[in-house]
């Protein structure tokens, strides 16, 4: 195993454990614990945010277990229409999931600035995967790979926030609101500042600004 490989395998990791969490949803009512046990009861009783909540969880879960490995060159390049069809379930995941997210996002625990971070997610989210899905088409495989890289950066948000959430709850506020409220940003503007560093990298020797 090389060290440089390590990242990449903690990034799968947690893709692939955070990506089957929406399982518990379906199986254990988590309306008593977790995120979900801050909605006030008329929330939790509408059956359109419970459509779009779980539209968001699953496709999102499905988005975070299968877009890691398309980064991999050599499975690329190996597997090539896997490649494709699996871009292609991601792109629709991300769409179902970023659109039903930005819905949530209105009903965010913690007011305005939880509705903004989560809302401004989404709205990223959506429109890097309609960038990358583009790109691909038009056959312009570097703009695709970066804006591929700033959307998985996005889906990750998922990982980011329960790693954060718990660690700012016990460590710096003690409480669950202000901790919210931070991870509501937190979850994904470094992440977003780390794709974008990967994504000036890889183009220094490259005359193609990210459009």
């Amino acid at each position: 195993m090389k060290i440089k490989n390590l990242p990449w395998i903690a990034i799968a990791i947690f893709a692939v454990i955070i990506g089957l969490y929406p399982l518990l949803y379906f199986f254990v009512d988590m309306r008593t614990s977790g995120l979900l046990q801050s909605k006030p009861k008329a929330v939790l009783n509408s059956a359109c945010w419970n459509a779009t909540f779980y539209t968001h969880i699953t496709f999102g879960g499905i988005a975070l277990l299968i877009g890691w490995a398309q980064f991999s060159a050599n499975l690329r390049q190996r597997y090539i229409n896997a490649h494709r069809l699996m871009g292609k379930f991601y792109v629709a995941a991300v769409t179902l999931s970023s659109v039903a997210g930005l819905y949530i996002a209105f009903f965010a625990t913690g007011g305005l600035v939880c509705v903004l971070g989560f809302s401004s997610l989404a709205i990223i989210w959506l429109i890097s995967n309609i960038k990358a899905y583009i790109t691909i088409q038009r056959g312009n495989i570097l703009q695709h790979q970066n804006w591929m890289t700033l959307n998985y950066a996005l889906t990750f948000a998922a990982v980011t926030l329960r790693v954060f959430l718990p660690l700012l709850i016990m460590f710096i506020f003690h409480d669950f609101l202000p901790a919210y409220r931070v991870v509501s940003w937190l979850c994904w503007v470094p992440n977003l500042i780390v794709a974008l560093i990967i994504i000036n990298n890889r183009q220094k020797n490259v005359n193609t600004p990210l459009n």
